[in-house]
């Protein structure tokens, strides 16, 4: 019996994709002029990554990216979403520029264009320069503004060949990996440090917009990328699971929203917090500072959290390990929110695999800004590809994840939700963190010990939908199942 199928259209203006993200691919950490980041101390630093496993190498893009552009044009990508190396290009994060690493990127850029292939280019993926992490990091106010002046100097070196422009990718794991549970760089446990980040962070993102279109012009386009938390109660008849689900939506969402495009912190998230800080990092004109006009807002989306209210006394049950605000969990100041282990299918990180939260994200961004263009900036999924005896990657679970979550982005496109585009996570297999090498997300296999590049299945299939602009889903389809799709 033949499976029904549903065929998705997107509009001939819809961008396609794919991102990466520097220290997760450059490698040559010790090259051309480069600083050391944050993350060149992290994971050097024993016990902080599986493995041990560095960035020093990870893909060798540095050396190869012409070689990666040409997959790039030989897959039809549209547009590339790529990372600059604040450390390769400002050492120090201050004073004067590395000319061997703008060059880099300059000739980076137009290897692109001249491929017909569009930069989106973000300026902070999380590799800070360390002299500016051992002046207080993101806990320094000062470390706003140098990022601001290190946007202005990249819009004046590179502005005339970028699309769009990206501030900062994912300020959430910043300030909350990086400095309440200490899983990420710079490897902090201080829940008051890491409000503070949050702040500077958004400061930084105020900053450095107004600076690129103080050297570009108004028109000058200008986003900013968040992984926008989609909490579900896991009673939803249940007013405390509720209630929970909504502090998580607080400090995991608004704390940037909010005054990004609001213009103002949640009063409600200032009194959940006021334990823990009594927020005087926020300055007076800091909101006006903010909130400047955001051309297109990106999501990166890859699961849901389902949350509940804990008891007065009650241990949390085992999780997800997101629960409390202590050292150790990113969660802020919800010491009674337990978050729950996910359930089945999923993904090699342990992660849900919930189409519909995508939807539903993109949608409830629509009804609350309306008017506000979005951007799937990341979405996609680690599985643990195999190399088959033909020397294929047959990688079904993530056709299916993708095509399934473009199913989503075209039902809200279909209900009026203004997305421009998707890019898939991520073009090749990387260096994923604390995760090391043992978490493939690309859709190009990356052999660490060749540096051989050999395209998936999914890569192929992404291909085709790129052509079309098309994608068929089984109506029945069920990511993490065998069936192709």
């Amino acid at each position: 019996m033949t499976q029904p199928i549903i065929e998705r259209r997107f509009p001939d203006s819809f961008v396609w994709g794919s991102a990466t993200a520097s220290y997760q691919i450059e490698g040559a950490a010790n090259e051309g002029g480069r600083g050391r980041s944050i993350w060149d101390t992290f994971s050097h630093t024993p016990g902080k990554t599986l493995n041990g496993d560095t960035g020093d190498v990870a893909d060798d893009h540095y050396h190869r990216w012409r070689e990666d552009i040409s997959l790039m044009q030989e897959l039809g990508l549209q547009s590339y979403r790529l990372s600059i190396a604040w450390p390769r290009v400002q050492p120090g994060g201050t004073g004067v520029l590395n000319a061997e690493g703008v060059t880099f990127y300059r000739d980076l850029l137009d290897g692109l264009i001249e491929a017909g292939i569009d930069p989106v280019v973000t300026l902070y993926h999380w590799d800070l320069p360390q002299e500016l992490q051992d002046a207080g990091g993101w806990a320094n106010r000062e470390t706003a503004y140098a990022f601001a002046e290190y946007a202005r100097a990249m819009a004046r070196e590179l502005g005339d060949r970028v699309k769009v422009w990206t501030t900062l990718n994912e300020p959430w794991c910043t300030a909350y990996l990086g400095y309440a549970s200490g899983v990420h760089a710079p490897g902090h446990t201080d829940p008051a440090e890491a409000l503070t980040a949050a702040h500077h962070l958004n400061l930084a993102h105020g900053l450095a917009t107004t600076a690129v279109r103080e050297v570009l012009g108004q028109d000058a386009q200008v986003s900013i990328t968040l992984n926008l938390h989609v909490t579900r109660p896991a009673d939803p008849e249940s007013a405390a699971d509720l209630d929970a689900a909504h502090r998580v939506d607080l400090v995991g969402n608004h704390i940037f929203l909010g005054p990004i495009l609001d213009g103002s912190y949640p009063m409600e998230l200032t009194e959940l917090t006021r334990h823990v800080t009594d927020w005087s990092f926020v300055r007076e004109g800091d909101l006006n500072l903010i909130r400047q006009r955001v051309d297109v807002l990106g999501v990166n989306y890859y699961s849901t959290n389902y949350v509940r209210q804990l008891a007065p006394g009650e241990a949390p049950g085992g999780g997800s390990g997101g629960h409390g605000s202590g050292a150790g969990s990113p969660w802020v100041s919800l010491d009674d929110v337990e978050f729950l282990a996910p359930t089945g299918p999923l993904t090699a990180m342990g992660w849900n695999i919930e189409p519909d939260g995508l939807y539903e994200l993109l949608t409830a961004l629509d009804n609350a800004y309306d008017g506000l263009p979005l951007m799937v900036t990341e979405n996609g999924a680690a599985f643990d590809d195999e190399v088959s005896d033909d020397g294929k990657i047959h990688d079904t679970n993530r056709i299916n994840y993708v095509a399934r979550h473009l199913d989503a982005v075209a039902q809200a496109i279909e209900d009026g939700a203004d997305v421009r585009g998707y890019f898939v996570w991520s073009l090749l297999d990387n260096f994923e963190w604390a995760w090391g090498y043992t978490r493939r997300f690309g859709i190009v296999r990356v052999d660490y010990d060749t540096q051989v590049r050999t395209p998936k299945d999914s890569a192929r299939w992404y291909a085709d939908v790129i052509r079309t602009g098309i994608v068929n889903v089984p109506a029945t389809a069920n990511v993490g199942a065998t069936e192709g799709v």
